[in-house]
């Protein structure tokens, strides 16, 4: 087998039995190939692409003439200008409308030349002409790269399926936004974690989507699990995929990956966002301090009181039969049940939990819930500066065990749900034309009580008339 040389040698190779493999008869090229072809390693027709490429080429520098010069660049700024700015592949098929209808009124004045160019410019070179422009235009600042691009290609993808029966400690992470009806300016939003293997949840108010808050949020609840934390898995949001959020995660030994792009099913903790923060929050509306820390009462009882009495589904197989999906579950039980019997938690750790679980009482946990709703309710009406502050809501513990028999007949009790609606702009007031008519109208009712209001207004059309008269 012929020994391989360097990219040098065969360049020079090629260059010094190119002419003669042109110049050369049929044999000739066929017995000058053979001999590149054991030489250099290339396969046959690579080989005869590479020397035709160096027999087709002139020798000599060639000089390449300046086809859209600084006149073309001007009358595509103008052009560029007067579209309001739009992109090239936009702007490319509205020159044959544009160009017309400013040369018609005189706002542009091109020879023939210039106007083909124009004509013909493709939205590739419209970009290169345009690019510093666009700089100048933007106040010196270049158009930014795609958010956080390189750190989610850093980013392994993890989907629904590839998870393979984890050990606990391995958490998908969400965020959950209080905006209400708008989401424009600053509003609180909840971080969801959701643990695989047992589906442990922890939800912690963050103030505003900042790197720090992130990383402070994760920190915290991550003391918040019965077990180490061992990996967390986020979407593509930019408050996670960034390079502050990513490289702590890392440092702190967690293993990072992120679902894909567009596809919501690949992340289980998305079933928590409504089973749990809209079922007990609601879609209202809550910023700063004052309600993150009372998003953070709510959810400190929330934790004990779901994780410990709120049995949970967990999925055991699911099977295709053609279109139909037949999906089987584990029977319901806890996540602390799960987390005791999961063989790979430390003893330790579930004798924690089990100590946890003894001293826990349901009914003061759900009063604990309760209050922390009616204190949100009450934040979440509170509409402009005449808003009052009112003391925390105080609830009586042997008072609310006795109304659970009969909580269901006041119909729905959650207090982030009861928004009565309140109009913060005043009615105008209408001058209303039975007022000059109000008490001869009370003294016909006072004579006849059954006097309908149809007969009130009968008697009451000849005299409106008489007064316009």
């Amino acid at each position: 087998m012929a020994r391989r040389i360097s990219m040098a040698t065969r360049s020079e190779l090629v260059e010094a039995i190119v002419e003669r493999y042109r110049s050369g008869s049929r044999s000739d090229k066929r017995l000058i190939l053979d001999e590149f072809v054991a030489v250099t390693g290339y396969h046959r027709k690579h080989a005869i692409r590479v020397l035709r490429q160096r027999a087709s080429k002139i020798p000599g520098n060639k000089r390449h003439s300046l086809r859209y010069g600084g006149d073309v660049r001007e009358a595509l700024v103008v052009l560029w200008e007067a579209s309001e700015r739009l992109c090239s592949k936009r702007l490319r098929p509205l020159i044959p409308v544009l160009l017309p209808a400013l040369e018609r009124h005189g706002r542009l004045e091109l020879d023939a030349a210039l106007r083909g160019k124009l004509l013909t410019m493709s939205p590739a070179t419209m970009d290169r002409l345009l690019a510093e422009v666009r700089v100048v235009a933007r106040g010196g600042q270049r158009r930014r790269a795609g958010m956080s691009s390189a750190v989610r290609r850093s980013v392994p993808v993890r989907t629904f399926g590839d998870w393979n029966d984890p050990p606990p400690g391995y958490a998908e992470v969400d965020f959950v936004a209080h905006s209400g009806t708008s989401s424009s300016g600053s509003f609180v939003q909840t971080m969801v974690l959701t643990d695989i293997a047992t589906g442990w949840t922890e939800c912690v108010p963050v103030r505003t989507r900042d790197s720090g808050n992130v990383i402070v949020a994760i920190k915290q609840a991550r003391s918040f699990f019965p077990f180490p934390l061992l990996g967390v898995d986020f979407d593509n949001d930019s408050a996670f995929m960034n390079e502050f959020v990513v490289s702590w995660c890392r440092s702190e030994e967690l293993e990072v990956t992120h679902s894909r792009a567009y596809r919501k099913n690949d992340q289980h903790v998305e079933q928590k966002n409504g089973a749990i923060v809209r079922r007990l929050v609601g879609y209202g509306r809550f910023v700063g301090a004052e309600a993150t820390a009372a998003l953070g009462k709510l959810y400190a009882v929330v934790r004990l009181y779901g994780n410990l009495f709120q049995p949970l589904f967990k999925l055991q197989e699911k099977t295709r039969i053609g279109a139909r999906v037949i999906k089987r579950y584990h029977p319901p039980v806890p996540p602390a049940a799960r987390v005791l019997a999961h063989p790979g938690v430390a003893e330790a750790d579930k004798q924690r939990l089990q100590a946890m679980m003894e001293t826990a009482d349901p009914v003061l946990l759900f009063a604990g819930i309760r209050a922390a709703q009616e204190e949100l309710g009450r934040r979440v009406d509170r509409r402009g500066l005449n808003a009052k502050i009112e003391e925390p809501a105080v609830i009586d513990l042997q008072r609310f065990a006795a109304n659970l028999k009969t909580a269901w007949k006041s119909g729905e009790t959650r207090p982030t749900h009861r928004r009565p609606y309140r109009r913060t702009k005043p009615y105008p007031k209408r001058p209303s034309m039975y007022e000059p008519f109000e008490a001869q109208i009370k003294g016909w009712l006072e004579e006849d009580p059954a006097l309908s209001a149809a007969s009130v207004l009968q008697r009451l059309t000849p005299r409106a008339l008489r007064k316009r008269t």
